[in-house]
């Protein structure tokens, strides 16, 4: 089938990527043409694993094209996916701005000539489906032509580090349709993804789109209520590892985001559970759980400064050192991320220098610190706690869950480390002689 994909971004251009992987003839549109020429050289503009190969791969099947031409990108597909950004809305910044998913549904009206689906892949509140469909419908009532044409609702569930997985090997594919005609198209579409264990679910527009937002505000609430057992913890000297282990072995609970730590970031928990929260104002309903959950983790983003505070009497001149920057392992996205929190208040407390490593990372926070004289990105982990007060680790990357705790002492000028992942353990405090803190242990 002929498909274009609006939108070279995460959710975009694996979608696409994916769907040519898979037999379709996918043509994605962007605006940016500095991004839109990269690709068509196969550089990829994100990080994520396996993403390169598969592009590069079906770019010379000739499967997978890449254009700014977004008449041609409509043209071309009978099956239109929206998955262009919906970021915090400038003045607002707990809505999500539909700038951009407005403009496409504008594009599908101007130029669609005959029966399209436009489908939205991107994370849009409730209601965007009839405000997509109103648009196209003034689009081309505008042109005097009477054009036939259907809106669905595809969410993605994709987690950046594991997206090109995710979607070839999906655990649910969610569409929301209105017609019998839009769901068979769209049956079609994922037909090569269909498998035993696969389950495409098909519902109506409105609860596609809720879906996806309670999914995320789900896994938040979980981060949020273990974080939030983790502090009472500190309180009462309990122990939250064990505490965790012991609650996920209930057969009703699932281990996964039951870790307690320095909370979530981006990609999508912060700005979707903001979303839902003030698109239920919009409907005067409270989520009053939801909302609770967002304030643990703004909380839980500093936990690393207050216990700083509890070790030394000021944080001025203090030397610090950090592992870690993206919000995740196994991306180079720092957006929302514990680190750039961290890093820009212990710069408001005069700290003398912050020295920051990550594998992948680091281009991007070089970049918002060009003209912050006092932090540096050294291109070795162990340059960083060198003469360092304290260590403070931000992202739990598998390349350091067992470091060289001797050099680590040797190399520090104080013995202060902050685990604020978890990952290591207690015992390194008489080991190695080095000030271990944890999260709730």
């Amino acid at each position: 089938m002929n498909i274009t994909i609006f939108g070279t971004w995460y959710a975009g251009l694996v979608t696409g990527t994916c769907l040519a992987e898979v037999g379709h003839d996918v043509l994605c549109i962007d605006v940016d043409t500095r991004k839109i020429e990269s690709l068509k050289k196969w550089n990829i503009p994100i990080y994520e694993p396996g993403l390169e190969e598969l592009v590069e791969r079906n770019t010379k099947s000739g499967r997978l094209n890449f254009s700014t031409d977004a008449k041609a990108g409509v043209l071309h597909g009978k099956a239109i996916f929206n998955a262009v950004g919906t970021p915090p809305d400038r003045e607002n910044k707990n809505k999500a701005d539909l700038s951009y998913v407005k403009e496409v549904a504008k594009t599908f009206g101007n130029y669609t000539n005959e029966y399209k689906v436009f489908i939205n892949k991107s994370t849009v509140p409730v209601g965007t489906g009839k405000l997509c469909q109103d648009i196209i419908k003034h689009e081309i009532y505008k042109r005097e032509k009477n054009i036939a044409f259907d809106v669905v609702s595809n969410p993605e569930f994709l987690r950046e580090g594991t997206a090109v997985k995710d979607f070839l090997v999906p655990d649910r594919i969610v569409v929301g349709t209105e017609s019998e005609k839009s769901q068979k198209l769209m049956h079609d579409i994922y037909k090569p993804l269909e498998r035993e264990e696969v389950k495409i679910l098909f519902t109506d527009i409105k609860s596609a789109e809720l879906i996806k937002y309670a999914a995320n505000a789900f896994l938040a609430t979980k981060i949020s209520f273990i974080n939030d057992i983790a502090n009472f913890s500190e309180k009462v000297w309990a122990n939250i590892t064990d505490i965790s282990e012991w609650v996920w072995l209930d057969k009703r609970i699932w281990k996964n985001f039951l870790s307690a730590g320095i909370g979530y970031g981006w990609s999508c928990l912060p700005k979707d559970v903001k979303a839902l929260v003030e698109t239920g104002k919009e409907y005067d309903y409270d989520f009053q759980i939801i909302a609770a959950a967002d304030r643990i983790n703004e909380y839980q983003k500093l936990k690393v400064l207050e216990i700083l505070k509890s070790q030394f009497k000021t944080l001025k001149w203090l030397r610090v050192a950090i592992w870690w920057l993206a919000f995740k392992p196994n991306t180079d996205d720092t957006r929302e991320s514990a680190a750039g929190v961290v890093i820009n208040k212990l710069l408001k407390k005069d700290v003398a220098c912050i020295s920051a490593y990550d594998p992948i990372a680091t281009p991007h926070m070089k970049q918002e610190y060009l003209h912050e004289k006092r932090v540096s990105f050294p291109e070795q982990s162990y340059d960083v706690v060198e003469d360092a007060d304290v260590l403070l680790l931000l992202t739990e990357w598998d390349e350091f869950r067992a470091p060289d705790f001797k050099k680590i002492k040797k190399s520090m000028k104080w013995n202060l480390i902050i685990d604020g992942r978890n990952i290591w353990d207690q015992s390194i405090e008489d080991e190695f002689d080095l000030k271990y803190i944890s999260i709730g242990r």
